[in-house]
């Protein structure tokens, strides 16, 4: 059986930019879009400077199918988000990919 769809952003927000309202739009968007399985997301509080390269935050979006995250990418609520988005971000990295679960959550 074909696994998960995942889509893993990983930013640094700009200098001044209010993550809060930004999670706002994302936790609205997710909300109205009903292709996004789950939204999980955190700030990074353990990692090396060194090995964290300056990013910050980690969104985790699954998807049933890659054709759903390919839907969600083109839908109008998620356009507008990511135009908002993107001017608040310095850096990002996006990684669209199939899972192969090796261990099953209990």
């Amino acid at each position: 059986m074909a696994g998960e769809f995942k889509h893993l952003v990983l930013v640094k927000f700009k200098e001044g930019v209010n993550v809060e309202e930004i999670m706002k739009g994302m936790e609205k968007l997710v909300s109205e879009v009903d292709l996004v399985k789950s939204l999980e997301w955190g700030k990074d509080v353990e990692g090396e400077e060194k090995l964290r390269q300056g990013f910050t935050h980690a969104f985790l979006m699954t998807f049933d199918k890659k054709e759903d995250y390919a839907a969600f990418a083109g839908h109008p609520n998620h356009l507008e988000f990511s135009a908002t988005f993107s001017v608040a971000i310095e850096k990002i990295v996006l990684l669209d990919f199939p899972t192969v679960l090796v261990k099953a959550p209990k």
